[in-house]
């Protein structure tokens, strides 16, 4: 039986502490207190049966309820929570921005929207006098808008839909014959090609087996390799009770690999789809190797490196989720926060720091006390991005800050396998775990809009198309260059859709306000750089727009890597050139055939929409003057505001030790500029690959007959 404790009215206990009572008195109290027990024995008794059959009935009424709620979970940890709505937030972000500095001014936003408003009135002006000089004409309540006619909003996405899907059959078919065609051409290829390109193979492949560790070396038992949910794994109840606050129950596949092997302490390079969870990959086999560390000093032990602020903001945000239930202290180190509070925080030497290589180097040159000696484990996540030539001069500082004696876990979804660029990370037999690397999700339909030559003006009139008919809810939208988003953006605005911008022009803050409204719904669209590409993990993105097409595959798949994350549904739309043929081959033969769609626009549309925005060059052109005209105040507020606390603190900022750098003014300007150049020369290297290989495949066509006369060549 439950045991269940009543409090009662206990008057015989009361009237033993009076001190005038006679012993008499005292004995007949005990006589009734022991019948008065009995009694409250058998109530208590009586209470427990009501109770139970309350419980019983209570249970059989909500029986019927539990069997049809859904969503229903029971955790052995004892927390019955859904999932997070976000996984991560921006409080540590937040936290860490630099005070506001007191300047009066106008956000784009705001210009925007006075402009727009501008263009109503007048355009009510013009109806109202048109109206009295005797025009039948209709005046509407809310102002007539130039932004779309009603006609266009009356067609459903799902009619839409299927007259583009009428084509897709044709599209696969045209996809089909133009990789056929590719490997017959590769079929006619000379026997000394062949030769060299095993020999070739045959090398790197002796390489890699003498490099990487083999799979002998690893020793997993059977539980691990069949494991179905993180019960199974032998983590700490901390660790479980944060995945279970996260709502994850079920290790994916880069995960089942991962946590085992890295809990053994080993090197690994991992590779896996966009959305797979490599960031829980290395996050959980890190917290549970701290639970056993040293509590006697405090030392900085896991280094994690990430490409951009957004993504080290993200993987903080999840790991300060993932060690709610510890004592394992973390600290964010990024470009675009206060620089002082990172120091104090770096100063009580947090186990976890998580960092952009720029600002860590700032930190271990100039911040007292902060050294990288003591790390135990690096981890390099988008380690193909942070290999470039952009990254590579920062990384090596790095490395060699660092201890040999480490363990190091290098993850991406388009992971490298060359040897000569791992090299300089100095891994010690690092094992190889390649999950479906290089490919897009199943669960992604990619849909392709050719544009020609003679139609390369009418990219923004399509654009709007899409976002106005078709995509109108979470759609991530990316470009080539920061002029363009940021043009897109004032269109947009003006258009009277709701849009936020994200790329490197902007400041922490702006960036910051720009992907909480997008992740909470204030704003339909983000428009964005390669900047947001990689790691970004925004919950609901129903549809991804390439306004370009990037310049290498690996930054397509980061791009639609955005959409359809953790088994969801998602889809990409890509407006290819001429120019992008190469590319979009080889989009086509890593995709399944049932991904690949073709979306086509009738012209008369786009003939209406480029009226539409010719009619607002002119406002676009104005909001840009202005916001410049904003930008220049602003700068010289800026200035004033400097040489006010030059004058009023010259001692003490003169007094503080000069911020110094590993490099040079001019090396600096160079590595920054060796990313765009190693791009650009990427690119012009695989164009010149592909025509050399179109040459050799036409001089192999014209050797196979070359010895045979004409007769015989008749034949």
């Amino acid at each position: 039986d439950d045991f269940v404790m009543t409090i009662e009215d206990d008057t015989e206990v009361l009237s033993l502490e009076e001190e005038d009572g006679d012993i008499n008195d005292k004995a007949q109290i005990s006589s009734s207190k022991k019948t008065n027990k009995k009694n409250n024995k058998k109530e208590k008794n009586l209470n427990k049966e009501n109770e139970k059959n309350k419980k019983e009935n209570n249970n059989n009424s909500n029986s019927e309820r539990d069997i049809i709620n859904p969503d229903f979970t029971f955790f052995i940890d004892g927390i019955n929570n859904n999932s997070a709505e976000h996984p991560w937030d921006f409080n540590a972000a937040r936290a860490g921005l630099k005070p506001k500095i007191p300047v009066k001014s106008k956000s784009i936003d705001e210009i925007i929207e006075s402009k727009r408003l501008d263009a109503k009135k007048k355009k009510n002006y013009k109806i109202n006098v048109d109206y009295k000089n005797g025009h039948n004409k209709e005046i509407t309540k809310g102002g007539v808008d130039y932004t779309i006619d009603d006609e266009d909003e009356d067609t459903s996405e799902g009619e839409d839909k299927n007259e583009n899907e009428e084509s897709d059959d044709k599209e696969q078919q045209a996809n089909s014959e133009d990789t056929d065609s590719e490997e017959d051409g590769g079929e006619d290829e000379s026997e000394d090609d062949k030769n060299s390109s095993e020999e070739d193979d045959n090398y790197e492949r002796a390489r890699k087996e003498a490099y990487f560790a083999d799979e002998s070396e690893i020793i997993q038992s059977e539980d691990l390799k069949t494991t179905e949910s993180f019960q199974t794994m032998n983590l700490s109840r901390p660790i479980l009770k944060g995945l279970s606050q996260l709502g994850l129950i079920q290790p994916t596949p880069i995960q089942k690999e991962t946590i085992p092997i890295a809990l053994m302490g080993k090197d690994i390079c991992g590779g896996a789809i966009t959305g797979s969870g490599k960031t829980i990959a290395f996050l959980v086999p890190i917290i549970e190797r701290l639970f056993y560390r040293p509590r006697q000093t405090a030392e900085v032990r896991v280094l994690v490196l990430a490409p951009t602020r957004e993504l080290a903001i993200q993987c903080h945000s999840v790991a300060s989720k993932l060690a709610t239930f510890t004592d394992i202290t973390l600290c964010l180190c990024v470009g675009g926060l206060s620089l002082k509070k990172q120091e104090t925080e770096l100063r009580a030497r947090p186990d976890i720091v998580i960092a952009t290589p720029g600002r860590l180097i700032d930190h271990v040159r100039n911040s007292p006390s902060f050294l990288l000696e003591s790390i135990e484990i690096l981890v390099i996540d988008e380690a193909d991005r942070m290999l470039e030539d952009g990254f590579a001069d920062e990384l090596n500082e790095i490395v060699r800050n660092c201890p040999k004696s480490r363990q190091t876990m290098l993850f991406s979804a388009t992971m490298t396998d060359n040897i000569d660029e791992l090299i300089r990370l100095s891994l010690n037999r690092p094992v190889k775990l390649m999950i479906d690397p290089k490919s897009t999700n199943t669960k992604l339909i990619q849909e392709f809009l050719r544009i020609r030559e003679s139609q390369e003006k009418n990219r923004e009139a399509i654009l709007i198309i899409l976002c106005k008919k078709y995509f109108k809810h979470k759609v991530m939208i990316f470009f080539r260059t920061k002029m363009i988003a940021h043009e897109m953006k004032i269109i947009f605005g003006l258009l009277g859709l709701k849009a936020s911008e994200l790329h490197g022009n902007l400041s922490q803050e702006q960036r910051l306000e720009a992907l909480e409204a997008f992740r909470d719904g204030n704003v339909d669209y983000l428009l964005a750089t390669d900047l947001a590409s990689r790691g970004l993990d925004i919950k609901g993105i129903e549809t991804v727009i390439n306004y370009n097409m990037p310049q290498s595959y690996d930054h397509y798949i980061h791009r639609v890597g955005r959409t359809a994350r953790a088994g969801r549904n998602g889809r990409s739309v890509t407006l290819t050139g001429e120019s992008d043929r190469k590319l979009l081959k080889m989009v086509i033969k890593h995709s399944q055939k049932d991904q690949i769609k073709k979306r086509r626009i009738d012209m008369e549309l786009i003939m209406e929409y480029n009226k539409k925005l010719e009619d607002i060059k002119e406002k676009v052109k104005e909001v840009l003057k202005e916001e410049k005209e904003e930008k220049l105040m602003n700068q010289a507020e800026m200035e004033l505001l400097k040489s006010q606390n030059l004058l009023k603190y010259e001692n003490e900022i003169f007094s503080r030790p000069a911020r110094t750098w590993f490099q040079s003014e001019k090396e600096k300007k160079l590595s920054k500029n060796l990313s765009v150049v190693d791009y650009n020369v990427k690119k012009r290297t695989r164009d010149e690959n592909d025509n050399e290989e179109e040459v050799k495949k036409k001089k192999v066509k014209r050797e196979k007959y070359a010895k045979i006369n004409k007769r015989n060549k008749s034949r």
